[in-house]
């Protein structure tokens, strides 16, 4: 088998997984245009349709299920072959695909994802954020970093013990000129930075104090759906903003932004490394577990 089929056998199976060219171009880190390409080259060699295609959807034709049915397998095992021969390497090399929520990401990228890439030069690492909860095994990564209330039941699971909370902040100057609000209930007479999540909805305020939970739909003159830019307009005293106090933690001990409701955003679950069980798991996939469990040592 030549690398290029290879490559063709990857594409085709891509696709019937994640149902469109879009995201499996994304998957395979190619272009739409060259996966689409590369399709039409493979049908044209096999001389039959294996994707009925419309400028909204793309499905398995009957041809293309069979085919699907017949090479799944043994692209599996050709995987699980190569995988086993590179768990043997001395020199870790490869790629490490992880799939983490942005602000979690941001809290292990310099002490821990960095750190083992200066450990591993040889070894790729590709990591993609998004906002919603996807399957790690069906979307092609290695790893999961996600809170550990949303790791899945059936994956290895490795409790990163950070310590986490959401955090209402403002600037000193803000602060000065409007007060502070003691319970959450005090938001309503304040200007605050509305949030925006992945799926288009406005974020609600989440608190919770004695076991007293509350939602707050506040109100504002902004509205913004990256924490980064919470932080500039906080920051800059356009009013309230909810985010995650590893996000502001150098502005709150410069002094450049105030926490308020403290006792009102107790701690979140801890950050998760998960993965699914794997029998002859690649030397970089091993080496970044070891980095990953020494990070969690050099914090206790």
């Amino acid at each position: 088998m030549t690398r290029s089929v290879f490559a063709d056998l990857d594409a085709v199976l891509s696709i019937a997984r994640q149902g469109t060219f879009r995201a499996a171009a994304l998957e395979l880190g190619i272009s739409t245009t060259a996966l689409s390409n590369a399709i039409a080259k493979l049908e044209q060699r096999l001389g039959i349709r294996l994707f009925n295609r419309t400028t909204r959807s793309v499905s398995l034709t009957d041809a293309g299920k069979a085919f699907v049915e017949r090479v799944g397998p043994a692209m599996a095992d050709i995987h699980d072959a190569m995988l086993a021969a590179q768990s043997l390497q001395e020199t870790p090399t490869g790629t490490v695909r992880i799939n983490a929520f942005a602000s979690a990401a941001r809290e292990v990228m310099a002490p821990m994802i960095l750190m083992f890439l200066k450990r591993y030069p040889q070894v790729h690492v590709d990591l993609v954020t998004e906002g919603r909860l996807v399957d790690i095994v069906a979307a092609g990564f290695d790893l999961g970093l996600r809170p550990a209330d949303l790791v899945p039941s059936d994956m290895v699971s490795m409790s990163l013990g950070l310590h986490r909370s959401n955090a209402v902040v403002a600037s000193p100057e803000f602060l000065r000129l409007h007060g502070k609000p003691s319970t959450p209930s005090d938001l309503y007479r304040f200007r605050c930075i509305r949030a925006r999540l992945p799926n288009n909805a406005l974020f609600r305020w989440r608190f919770e104090k004695d076991g007293n939970a509350v939602q707050i739909d506040v109100q504002g003159s902004i509205t913004l759906d990256e924490p980064s830019l919470v932080r500039i307009a906080a920051k800059s005293g356009i009013g309230l903003g909810y985010i995650m106090e590893a996000d502001v933690r150098e502005d709150l001990a410069a002094g450049r932004l105030v926490r308020v409701l403290e006792d009102w955003t107790p701690p979140l679950a801890s950050l998760a490394l998960y993965y699914p069980g794997r029998k002859n798991p690649p030397a970089a996939f091993r080496a970044f577990i070891q980095v990953a469990r020494e990070f969690v040592q050099g914090l206790g």
